[in-house]
């Protein structure tokens, strides 16, 4: 599995894909997911197959590689991108919750899933081109705890990011409650991104 090192690169092409969108301190994703990539196959298998292990795992790999760099520093809360509370219930768990435990576990940084919440849900991104993502999240996560994370760094945490609309649009939701500094780490980043 090819990591991508992003962590070590301060603008790096995933920190750039979110320039001129929002503000993000710092962006890191763990590989690069394709079609043949085995981070694929194992976050499907964590989406998908109820592996909820595969995330833990992977986030506290990823968590001690994050831990050993500067990538870390400064940062006091690890969020991960909710889900609607009907999606979560019937998949049984949030797999991006899976991963920010296995950061939080990796570096000592708390993981907070009551920070951000999704206050309505959308369909499906995987079928929708750029735009479309970007319009299928619009105004879907709002800061809740607005208070615990006023000037605070915080860590958003995705498994992956496509095009990167729903981390935009979680960014934004962060910077509109209050004074804040928002970094981006996932597990995969698509391909297109990096290039």
């Amino acid at each position: 599995m090819a990591m991508t090192g992003f962590h070590l690169q301060r603008g790096n092409m995933l920190e750039q894909a979110f320039w001129g969108r929002c503000h993000v301190e710092r962006a890191a994703a763990f590989s690069v997911y394709n079609r043949g990539s085995r981070i694929r196959k194992m976050i499907h298998a964590l989406k998908y197959e109820g592996r909820t292990d595969i995330g833990r795992c992977l986030g506290e790999l990823y968590g001690s590689i994050l831990a050993e760099s500067s990538f870390m520093e400064g940062i006091e809360m690890i969020i991960p991108v909710p889900l609607h509370r009907s999606r979560q219930r019937s998949r049984g768990y949030n797999q991006s919750e899976c991963i920010a435990t296995g950061l939080a576990a990796a570096t000592g940084v708390p993981s907070r899933r009551d920070l951000l919440i999704r206050i309505s849900q959308s369909g499906s991104q995987t079928k929708h081109g750029r735009y479309g993502r970007w319009e299928n999240v619009q105004g879907l996560f709002r800061a809740a705890k607005p208070h615990e994370t006023e000037g605070r760094h915080l860590l958003l945490v995705d498994d992956v990011i496509t095009t990167g609309s729903t981390v935009e649009a979680c960014v934004n939701a962060l910077h509109e409650a209050g004074n804040v500094k928002v970094s981006v780490v996932a597990l995969a980043v698509a391909q297109k991104l990096t290039l």
